[in-house]
C-alpha cells in the first residue's frame, strides 16, 4: 500500500512496485488508508508524512495500534531527511524511513528487505 497525497509519488510508486511484480493498493491520505487497509491487508505500507486531514505520524500510530495490523512493516516517506523526523516515525511503529524523491531500487530494497520468503511468491 502506497499513502500519499501526491498523485505523482503515488504513481512513481505503483509503477515501479508492479514492474516488480507486486499487488499496490493507493491511498490518498490516512482516512482513505484507514479504510481500504482492512479489505486489502497490505503486506507493506508506505506512509507519507506530510498530508492533509491525518498526518503520516498519526496514520502509522493507528495502523500499530490495531492488533490485526500490529506487524505489518510501516514504512514513512519524507523529503524530509532530519533526525528529529526519523526518530518521531520510530516513536509512533514505524520499522523505517525512505527519502523521497526515492529511486526505484531503493523502493524496491525496502520492500524486499521485509518480504518474508513465503509470502514473496503468493502477495507482496
Amino acid at each position: 500500500m502506497v499513502i500519499d497525497d501526491s498523485n505523482t509519488i503515488r504513481r512513481s510508486a505503483e509503477i515501479f512496485l508492479v514492474q516488480a511484480g507486486c499487488q499496490v493498493v493507493l491511498a490518498e491520505d490516512g482516512f482513505d488508508a484507514l479504510a481500504k487497509i482492512a479489505d486489502h491487508q497490505p503486506s507493506v505500507i508506505f506512509c507519507d508524512i506530510m498530508m492533509p486531514r491525518l498526518d503520516g505520524y498519526q496514520t502509522c500510530s493507528l495502523i500499530k495500534k490495531n492488533a490485526r495490523f500490529k506487524a505489518t512493516p510501516v514504512i514513512m516517506l519524507s523529503s524530509k531527511d532530519g533526525l528529529f523526523d526519523r526518530a518521531r516515525g520510530r516513536m509512533v511503529g514505524s520499522d523505517q524511513y525512505l527519502t523521497k524523491p526515492f529511486t526505484k531500487d531503493s523502493l524496491l530494497q525496502t520492500v524486499a528487505s521485509f518480504a518474508l520468503p513465503a509470502e514473496t511468491a503468493s502477495n507482496s
